[in-house]
């Protein structure tokens, strides 16, 4: 997406908000926030879980290549 796309989605969503009430606002913040929390919260849960798997020496090393390989098996 352009950057010239992205703001005008931005802006869009910003006159969007700018119409509802300061209660639909406030709401809004709400769940953005609430969402954003979860977000972190499964993103700390996937980096506990990868931090895991390489103490217990689950995690291989190689290029691109064998990357690839070994998902065609």
């Amino acid at each position: 997406m352009s950057k010239t796309a992205h703001t005008s989605q931005f802006q869009q969503a910003l006159e969007a908000v700018e119409v509802l009430s300061l209660e639909d606002q406030a709401m809004l913040l709400d769940i953005l926030q609430n969402r954003l929390r979860q977000r972190g919260n499964e993103l700390l849960k996937e980096v506990a879980e990868v931090r895991q798997e390489y103490a217990e020496g689950n995690v291989k090393f190689g290029s691109v290549a064998d990357f690839m390989a070994e998902l065609d098996d």
